[in-house]
């Protein structure tokens, strides 16, 4: 059973979602030859002042 975490910032519409998880598993379905209901794809959703890059965080930058 795979399962994806997928790490991103928050501000993607539910359609766009909808999209990468379709995506995902059908990639997972092809590839390791398995049932979709077997994929889970779990999307972990951030703020850019929760997310640092270089010593900065993300909201700091210009």
């Amino acid at each position: 059973m795979p399962v994806v975490i997928l790490k991103m910032r928050k501000g993607w519409t539910t359609e766009q979602k909808r999209k990468i998880v379709k995506e995902f598993t059908n990639t997972l379905v092809s590839t390791l030859k398995i049932e979709p209901d077997l994929v889970t794809i779990m999307i972990d959703e951030h703020s850019l002042e929760d997310i640092g890059h270089g010593g900065v965080l993300r909201c700091d930058e210009h």
